[in-house]
């Protein structure tokens, strides 16, 4: 456990290769996912998931962000490549490695890296 008199947030990137394409091309599902995820954190909402597709070239995709009651999930989706780039920041404590898996899990991805960080 990391002493709170210092501790500020948890910061948890998970980058997803070989994705299911018709997830990460799906504004629906990327909705889903974040419900999904919140409940799986005991994390609430605030507010509309904001879903907006853009970029140019090779690099076009969804990007998605959705304040929770501790901070922010955000997520930017590469059509091409059928990678995710997703980041959960909270004050909460939560297991990083549970939410790469489930992650890993709902896009479908063959495999992840996981990278965490405690703020201060």
């Amino acid at each position: 456990m990391v002493s709170k008199d210092w501790w500020w947030g948890r910061s948890a990137s998970v980058d997803l290769h070989d994705c299911d394409p018709k997830l990460v091309k799906n504004p629906a599902a990327i909705k889903r996912f974040v419900k999904h995820l919140a409940k799986e954190l005991q994390m609430h909402m605030v507010g509309p998931t904001l879903v907006k597709r853009f970029g140019h070239g090779q690099l076009r995709g969804y990007s998605m962000m959705q304040f929770i009651e501790t901070s922010t999930i955000v997520a930017h989706f590469d059509e091409k490549g059928n990678r995710a780039f997703l980041d959960i920041f909270s004050c909460k404590t939560y297991s990083a490695k549970k939410v790469a898996k489930f992650c890993k899990r709902y896009f479908k991805a063959k495999n992840y890296q996981l990278y965490v960080e405690e703020r201060k």
